[in-house]
């Protein structure tokens, strides 16, 4: 466990992707089986341990510390993890001829941590805590808690994992999945030269083939490229193999309890690519059409799924590509022939649950500009542009996939509340709650809120927002801080639509920071019925 502390303390401590990844791949190498696999699985979000809450820590911490000194400590701090470790007290010494108890592994710790119960799990934790100093407890916490936010993604560690043994990346993606922590065979795979993980008869994940933004001004040749439209759902693989059908998300997380109308409609073997959706009768678009995301939103993170919220809602899958069809992996294939493929395929389906996404007929890249500047009315978020001989390879590959996304909708907005960050920005406020007019201003109205952004600005302008909201604060409601309603942010998003969790009745989606109006007043802002009419079904 030290040495796992002083790698999540040293990669805290840097900014360089290239040094983190020199960071990881060290560790990896140095450290034995089974612990490198343990600490593989916390820093890509493998390790789940529901008996240990942030309620659990606070209770731990209200035992041992003043209360208010916690509760200040963890608003400057930021982090609740890096005040426990700090203000923990330390144990008192051992009377007589003891041995200090030694530190314990990171393999000790998953064990004690997977054998906790909600009854068990503080005195089991506080034991924890005992044997380790200030920076071993935080790594504990951050493993215990599963917010190991350290700049540090599930895709970065896995390179960093290719790098340590030098293997091909590509492959590290094609067999992780198939794998549970702590990776014996993962590692000994990559490690000792053992044979390649069979995943056998199991309907696995393979990684997605991603996009690069197409930069304004770029214009490419619709002969060398095709078009399709980027969907506004949810980038799904759907897999059958060995008689299973379940369906993933793009980070690899099976979906298909959530979906089991979609698992139980494939029963042909294949590996699939598509947007999930649902249909947009029943909100009065057009008949089978695919309805707004926030239609989808009703059935995303639902355990379990009521006959009635499938009949309200009903998924299906709009295809993309075609993986793995049959026994034939088709991904060296060129698009052009992968798409033949999967329109031959995509024939014998249920046509109920998958459809085909179109190829967009544009014979010139002006013309297909024309058809992208009237896609917000047709529930899509722009458009895909795929060379037409490329392979599916994992990953963004330059030169083969593009995304044009729609032009961003904008709004003016004031701000209304701040709260600080975590992290890097745990002593800057940082996330940002602004809202609209909910009439005339100067007839007495409302600011309602209407949205929550903590991206889109630079450096420089978080320091200035930094200095406003605290120079502007006019009450505190424990870590959030009230402004005058006296600055105008000009705020971007990819569409609004109704929502009843929201005073407003409205929620925006991706929201971000486009610009700082602090030459306007407030009372020019927008007002809510502004903001609705950009509502789409």
């Amino acid at each position: 466990m030290i040495r796992f502390a002083a790698l999540l303390d040293a990669l805290v401590y840097t900014r360089s992707r290239n040094g983190k990844l020199r960071l990881i791949a060290d560790y990896l190498r140095a450290t034995p089986d089974p612990d490198r696999g343990w600490a593989l699985a916390a820093l890509t979000g493998g390790l789940d341990f529901p008996a240990v809450k942030g309620s659990t820590l606070r209770a731990l911490l209200m035992e041992r510390v003043d209360p208010v000194l916690f509760q200040l400590s963890r608003d400057y701090v930021g982090d609740t993890a890096e005040t426990a470790s700090l203000l923990w007290p330390e144990p008192a010494a051992p009377q007589g001829p003891v041995p200090p108890v030694a530190a314990p592994s990171v393999s000790e710790v998953v064990t004690i941590l997977s054998g906790l119960s909600r009854a068990t799990a503080a005195a089991g934790l506080a034991t924890l805590m005992d044997r380790l100093d200030a920076n071993g407890r935080y790594a504990l916490l951050k493993l215990a808690t599963g917010a190991l936010r350290i700049g540090i993604s599930a895709r970065l560690a896995k390179v960093a994992f290719a790098e340590a043994f030098a293997v091909p990346v590509e492959a590290v993606e094609e067999y992780w999945h198939g794998q549970a922590p702590p990776y014996g065979a993962l590692f000994a795979w990559a490690a000792q030269g053992a044979p390649a993980p069979d995943g056998g008869q199991v309907p696995l994940f393979r990684p997605f083939m991603l996009a690069h933004p197409l930069e304004e001004g770029v214009e490419l040749d619709l002969a060398d490229y095709a078009a399709e439209w980027k969907w506004d759902g949810i980038r799904v693989q759907v897999v059958c193999a060995g008689g299973e059908t379940r369906v993933y998300s793009r980070s690899g997380d099976d979906i298909s309890a959530t979906f089991p109308e979609i698992a139980g409609a494939l029963s042909l073997p294949c590996t699939l690519d598509g947007e999930l959706l649902v249909r947009g009768s029943h909100q009065g678009g057009e008949a089978g059409g695919a309805a707004s995301f926030n239609a989808l939103q009703q059935r995303l993170g639902r355990k379990v799924v009521s006959k009635k919220m499938a009949e309200d809602y009903p998924a299906f899958v709009r295809l993309y590509d075609a993986l793995i069809v049959e026994g034939e992996d088709c991904r060296a294939l060129p698009w052009a022939r992968r798409r033949a493929v999967l329109e031959t395929f995509s024939a014998r389906l249920d046509a109920v649950r998958f459809d085909l996404s179109p190829v967009i007929p544009a014979a010139e890249f002006a013309e297909l500009g024309e058809i992208r500047a009237r896609a917000r009315d047709e529930a899509i978020e722009g458009v895909m542009l795929k060379r037409r001989d490329s392979p599916y390879l994992a990953g963004r590959r330059a030169g083969l996939w593009y995304k044009w996304k729609r032009d961003p909708l904008l709004i003016d907005c004031v701000l209304l509340y701040a709260q600080r960050g975590s992290g890097k920005r745990s002593s800057f406020y940082s996330d940002f709650t602004f809202g609209c007019w909910n009439g005339d201003p100067d007839q007495g109205a409302e600011l309602l809120p209407v949205g929550k952004a903590y991206f889109g600005f630079t450096d420089k302008e978080l320091k200035w927002l930094d200095r406003h909201v605290r120079q502007h604060t006019v009450n505190r409601f424990g870590p959030v801080r009230e402004t005058d309603k006296s600055l105008v942010l000009e705020v971007a998003f990819d569409s609004v639509h109704e929502s009843r969790r929201h005073k407003s009745g409205l929620a925006m989606r991706f929201p971000r920071i486009n610009r700082i109006r602090a030459d306007k007043p407030a009372h020019e802002a927008d007002r809510i019925e502004t903001l609705r009419a950009l509502v789409r079904d």
